[in-house]
């Protein structure tokens, strides 16, 4: 069923012209369902196999550091338990992912990407819930902290993409930082109720869900001055539904399958990685 439905996505992209057939895939935490999301092992093999774009997740220690976690609890997907935001650094760096790497900060994340220098996108996203755990003094000293510490060596050209579901961040980034570039993300569909919050908000790009999304409500986005990301990227048949639906930028959780199919199976997409 799966490769019949990939199949079904196969005939109808090809009926899309050229330049529309130009998506930018993204590592998502690393190619988290290929490789030990969020480390530095992840990002590097998904360097090794070509991206240039990814994704990451930042939450902040009961001591002020910022640590490249999905989770608000290290059980998933580490060795230890606990809330991250009641630990300190310290008490992090003991522990080990459940395949044996470290846990990386910021300054590590941000070390690597400099010594780099090709990269040209990386969203960073705000993981600041539960809410209760950042109030609105420590929320400012959160995104402050990382704003400072991504812009610090941006490269030129480069885009650096702070990425929430929680307005409050997004919105003390836009007030402090006028020209910021942001993303809203939403549990919801690209569709009339993202596409107008987003406009409200002052928000250019929406990462938005491909459930519910119609190719028709991309091209009112793109009509309304939004650029579009949609997720999840589990499967290829997610990669090519999402090139169906217009998207502008798309995550993946396999980023290694999804360039080899491309590759393959669809060289007439002209993907960026």
């Amino acid at each position: 069923m799966r490769k019949l439905v990939i199949i079904l996505f196969v005939l109808n992209v090809t009926a899309l012209s050229a330049q529309d057939l130009q998506p930018r895939f993204f590592s998502h935490r690393g190619g988290r369902h290929e490789f030990d999301e969020n480390t530095l092992s992840a990002f590097e093999a998904s360097y090794k196999a070509g991206y240039r774009g990814y994704e990451t997740d930042i939450r902040m220690t009961s001591d002020g550091k910022m640590v490249i976690l999905h989770d608000s609890n290290l059980t998933r997907t580490t060795d230890m338990d606990g809330a991250v935001e009641l630990m300190t650094e310290a008490e992090i760096r003991k522990a080990r992912t459940k395949k044996g790497n470290k846990v990386m900060f910021l300054d590590e994340l941000m070390d690597w990407l400099d010594s780099k220098g090709d990269v040209t996108y990386v969203e960073f996203e705000l993981k600041t819930n539960p809410a209760d755990l950042y109030p609105e003094e420590r929320l400012r000293e959160f995104c402050d902290k990382l704003y400072e510490r991504v812009m610090r060596n941006k490269p030129a050209g480069a885009t650096y993409l702070f990425t929430s579901g929680d307005y409050r961040g997004l919105r003390y980034l836009q007030q402090k930082y006028p020209g910021v570039e942001m993303a809203l993300i939403s549990g919801k569909p690209c569709n009339d109720e993202t596409i107008a919050l987003c406009n409200a908000m002052g928000i250019k790009r929406l990462n938005a869900t491909m459930d519910g999304t119609s190719r028709a409500s991309v091209k009112k986005a793109h009509e309304r001055g939004l650029i579009v990301c949609l997720w999840p990227g589990q499967s290829v048949a997610d990669a090519m539904l999402g090139i169906y639906l217009g998207a502008d930028f798309l995550c993946t959780d396999i980023p290694v399958e999804v360039k080899e199919y491309m590759a393959a199976k669809a060289p007439w997409v002209k993907a960026v990685y």
